[in-house]
């Protein structure tokens, strides 16, 4: 699978954030937050568990309000313009939202009707949306019955049925088969090819790289890194040389030529699987490492380099494994509590 957002030549941006601060309690959840999501593009929000994206995200589409900072989304703010800004969002929680006793096809009418969509307006929208997210056959059965896979597809049609300018996507494919996680991939890529910009939090490294164009790293409340993938992956360590030698049993010597010679830098070179894996910091280091090994008669069978995992950049930017703590965001049903 493929991207197929690309930055617009002119830059313009959808949503700007600048200083964003949230406190729950003592816990500070957001700690100045600044970002910009470009029109028409994917904007992955990586983070681990209790790090703020799910509190940036309700902020940013009016659910709860910032204690500081600004963020104008769609050109609109997002605590002055409030009601305005509603009607030009859509968002998809990391838990389907849609009503499990009504049908599918009334899911999405009622959604229409609430955004004050006229009734046959509102019909043929639910129709269009059941029959592009391939709900069609089962737009009449209650929701209860939907598959996992389903419900969330119903979900996402349900936050485009207004037509949205700007997409929130709270880690929606938590919890779904592999299968299912690539056809909400799929639509997800369809909606940024209509121009919709899309803000998305993940902790699946494979669905920010098929997925956003731009990253930007999230660690207890602060923005920690930002940048295309391939900026943070070399940001992280550059690339490794991958060597193997037509003789395994010539790999210590490699080694420990690299080694008495300081081509193996600061971090050393590694054994594994029969290879031998280098890290390069420099074009000139690459050249001198090949260069020392061929003059030194080393027989080399397979000679690649590849960059750091999406994975290794994620640990290496937040420093710890993602946590299971909270950040302090009230859950969904908290929030619906407060509102009754």
């Amino acid at each position: 699978m493929t991207r197929i957002d690309t930055i617009p030549a002119d830059g313009t941006t959808a949503v700007t954030v600048r200083g964003l601060v949230k406190h729950y309690g003592a816990t500070k959840a957001l700690d100045g937050v600044d970002l910009d999501v470009r029109e028409g593009t994917v904007l992955g929000v990586l983070g681990p568990n209790g790090a703020g994206k799910t509190t940036l995200v309700r902020c940013l589409s009016t659910l709860i309000l910032p204690d500081a900072g600004t963020a104008v989304v769609a050109g609109f703010d997002v605590v002055k313009q409030p009601r305005q800004l509603r009607r030009t969002i859509g968002l998809t929680g990391q838990y389907a939202s849609v009503d499990e006793k009504l049908a599918g096809w009334e899911n999405l009418y009622m959604i229409g009707r609430l955004l004050d969509l006229p009734r046959p307006a509102a019909r043929k929208r639910a129709d269009e949306l059941l029959e592009r997210f391939s709900l069609t056959e089962a737009a009449k059965k209650p929701v209860l019955q939907y598959s996992g896979g389903m419900r969330r597809r119903l979900d996402l049609a349900a936050s485009m049925i207004g037509q949205p300018a700007v997409l929130y996507l709270d880690e929606p494919t938590t919890g779904l088969d592999p299968r299912t996680r690539n056809e909400v991939w799929a639509e997800v890529k369809r909606m940024v090819a209509d121009g919709v910009t899309v803000l998305l939090t993940t902790q699946y490294m494979e669905e920010a790289e098929q997925l956003a164009s731009e990253l930007t790293v999230i660690d207890r409340g602060r923005v920690v890194a930002g940048g295309k993938v391939d900026e943070l992956k070399a940001k992280v360590g550059g690339r490794t040389l991958e060597i193997r030698p037509s003789d395994p049993g010539q790999l210590p010597e490699m080694a420990r030529a690299l080694s008495e010679t300081g081509l193996d830098g600061i971090a050393g070179s590694q054994i594994h699987d029969g290879m031998l894996f280098v890290p390069i910091l420099a074009d000139v280091q690459l050249t001198a490492v090949i260069g020392l090994l061929g003059g030194r008669g080393f027989d080399i069978a397979h000679i690649g380099t590849h960059l750091p995992s999406l994975d290794e950049v994620f640990l290496a930017i937040t420093g710890e494994k993602a946590s299971e703590q909270s950040d302090g965001t009230p859950t969904d049903a908290q929030l619906k509590g407060a509102a009754a």
